[in-house]
């Protein structure tokens, strides 16, 4: 097949690397650019820039964050006596939508995958101890884990009970209302509300 242009081709190569986007799918949004006034793709592109000049991880939870400290972790409104542990930031945003949890959170960038290569290591787990560990005033007295029902998912879940139990913390996980294989960001609100008001304590 004859390459119309080489630009063009660099475009939608790059956008083809995006999660989701297949070929046919980065075509279509390479050509709805072209199509834009270059003011609206210049927008575009200093967005992109922008959030890799200015988005870093909170010091604290590690969720996405233009300062030090998350908005989540600095609010005096949030419970200081639950931790809610998820594995990617966007699993925050999901939980957020249903106005049940009135806690923190930890963001742990990933989760238990063996065959992947990913051990408790490469995952933010030790900070998470940390928090825990720093807790002088004893004040977190739960943690909720919230991760996604896969294997990865459960071999994460009873590492992460396994280490914390001894620190007499209450470990419990969110309901089994999420069905098994799909995403927490995926979940529609009134599910997901569910599950966390139907946690249970890990045995």
């Amino acid at each position: 097949m004859l390459n119309i242009s080489d630009t063009l081709e660099t475009l939608v190569t790059e956008l083809t690397k995006l999660p989701s986007i297949g070929r046919k799918t980065a075509q279509r949004l390479a050509m709805f650019l072209i199509k834009q006034p270059r003011e609206e793709v210049e927008k575009l592109s200093q967005a992109l820039i922008e959030i890799k000049d200015k988005i870093k991880f909170c010091k604290t939870c590690c969720n996405i964050t233009e300062d030090e400290i998350c908005k989540i972790c600095s609010s005096d409104k949030r419970s200081s006596t639950s931790i809610c542990v998820v594995e990617e930031p966007q699993d925050v945003y999901a939980i957020e939508k249903t106005n049940e949890y009135k806690g923190l959170y930890h963001v742990l960038h990933g989760r238990i995958s063996p065959l992947d290569g990913i051990g408790p290591n490469d995952i933010r787990i030790k900070e998470l101890l940390y928090r825990l560990e720093d807790d002088e005033n004893n004040k977190i007295s739960e943690i909720m884990l919230a991760l996604n029902p896969t294997v990865e998912g459960e071999t994460t879940i009873l590492y992460l009970s396994k280490i914390i139990k001894p620190l007499g913390i209450k470990v419990t996980r969110i309901a089994r209302g999420i069905p098994i294989g799909s995403d927490i960001e995926l979940t529609d609100q009134v599910t997901l509300a569910k599950a966390i008001e139907g946690r249970v304590t890990i045995l």
